[in-house]
């Protein structure tokens, strides 16, 4: 066999992802706050860019080519003239008194974490510098549930320090504020705090340490039988049981709230509804005039015509995609207003299924392209906010051939169970039955899932919870 080289020429087709178009697909995707520095970040980048207003005043577009030029010829002119004062040397720059500025650290508010406020407690109790530096190695492998992720033993090997000593250390930590804090599991830690704050009933201490399986299942009468002990005495122990806290770091979490800020808004008038985009916050966009005269009276061979000329399709090209973004955004959510049109005036016993594909077909694009639209985005409508990905999911099919939403049968679930007999709480296959009563096609299985999405437990430990209740 003869190896050689040899050089083909072969036409094929691709796809290929121009520059331009990766953009306005990543620009589909952002919310109106990463927008905002996305836009920033254009305009520090391209000249040809500008946002409204930093020129002063916007000018008439309809002015004339002889009144543009002019007025480009004088804004030069001003440039040149300030330049020139700025380097006359009669020229004197007024000055103004500066004052201190208040440091933003002195006003600034931090939230006091876990790991601050056993560090603090730690150096009120340790003194010694092996003290000390078991208690901090010790914190720093604490996590926010408040649990020590590391072995004592882990520990002691890589300080060189006997297993006994680490342990004694971790037990006054484990007595620190919040009280658990350092234990290697939920178990320990409410044992912990029960010794703390009560630690004067041994059969508490024993449920908590052998029955915790047993109160996980809300097996209530096998814990009875177990410890002999009678139900409504069983009840006060539980009770007592609840005040402890099973993930003490949690006290000091820095849980942050997340604040919504609607990309659409959702108007009624009359009987229709008006859709807007939110553009509250966005910098109006528009190509430089200065910078665009100044690219036609540049020489084509140039440097700085070439680089005006990319500058100048850039700017093209994002304003496009910027509109495009817009016009992709509102023709999703006008579709979404006009199918859910029922449950906007009459709540969600009227909600529509909906799919990405229904969509996608409607308005003429792919489906991936929905996606990047409803990613990260919140309406707001007279019905409350909600992500745009709410709207979305799969339908059932009634007897008569209706395609009902996902959501109107778990809504129906819920209610179901919240009116419940306590004393014989619903199946899942009673809750089925129910709803092919209500002519709602569904199986016992899909009852079952739907019923765990919510949160809700079976019915026998829906029973054994509302007995310990009573």
């Amino acid at each position: 066999m003869v190896i050689k080289q040899r050089l083909d020429q072969r036409q094929v087709q691709k796809l290929v992802m121009v520059p331009s178009l990766q953009q306005a697909i990543k620009l589909l995707t952002l919310t109106n706050l990463e927008l905002v520095e996305v836009i920033n970040q254009e305009l520090s980048l391209n000249p040809m860019l500008e946002a409204e207003g930093e020129t002063g005043e916007d000018q008439d577009l309809t002015t004339s080519k002889e009144e543009k030029e002019a007025s480009v010829e004088a804004e030069s002119d001003e440039l040149d003239t300030f330049f020139q004062e700025y380097f006359d040397n009669e020229f004197k720059p007024v000055y103004q008194e500066e004052k201190e500025a208040i440091s933003l650290e002195n006003i600034a508010s931090r939230a006091f974490s876990l790991w601050d406020h056993l560090n603090w407690q730690a150096s009120l109790t340790f003194f010694t510098e092996q003290d000390k530096e078991i208690a901090q190695h010790i914190i720093g492998n604490i996590t926010e549930d408040g649990f020590l992720e590391t072995s004592g033993e882990e520990i002691a090997r890589q300080l060189g320090v006997p297993s006994k000593k680490v342990d004694q250390i971790r037990q006054k930590i484990m007595r620190f504020d919040p009280v658990g804090v350092g234990s290697l599991d939920f178990r320990e830690a409410l044992l912990t705090q029960y010794d703390y704050y009560y630690g004067q009933d041994p059969l508490i201490r024993m449920i908590i340490k052998k029955y915790l399986p047993l109160l996980e299942k809300l097996d209530y009468h096998q814990l009875a039988q177990e410890i002999n002990l009678s139900l409504e005495e069983l009840k006060k122990k539980i009770d007592m049981i609840r005040q402890l806290n099973p993930t003490p770091g949690r006290k000091y979490s820095q849980e942050r709230v997340s604040y919504v800020v609607p990309d659409i808004i959702v108007v009624k008038e009359d009987d229709n509804y008006r859709i807007d985009l939110n553009n509250e916050g966005l910098p109006r966009l528009r190509i430089n005039r200065y910078y665009q005269n100044l690219l036609r009276k540049q020489d084509e061979t140039s440097d700085s015509y070439l680089f005006l000329r990319e500058r100048l399709k850039k700017a093209q090209w994002f304003l496009r995609s910027l509109d495009q973004r817009n016009q992709t955004i509102y023709k999703v959510a006008d579709y979404i207003v006009k199918k859910q049109k029922d449950f906007l005036d009459k709540g969600i016993d009227f909600l529509q299924p909906l799919t990405l594909n229904e969509i996608a077909q409607k308005i003429g694009v792919h489906e991936s392209t929905v996606a990047r639209v409803v990613t990260n985005k919140y309406i707001q409508t007279p019905r409350g906010v909600f992500p745009l990905k709410y709207f979305f999911h799969r339908s059932l099919t009634s007897r008569e051939g209706e395609e009902i939403s996902s959501l109107r049968i778990k809504d129906k679930i819920r209610k179901l169970i919240a009116q419940e007999d306590r004393d014989n709480p619903l199946s899942d296959g009673e809750i089925a039955e129910i709803l092919s009563r209500e002519n709602y096609k569904i199986a016992r299985r899909t009852v079952a899932k739907y019923r765990i999405q919510l949160g809700f437990e079976p019915s026998h430990l829906r029973k054994r919870k509302y007995l310990m209740e009573e």
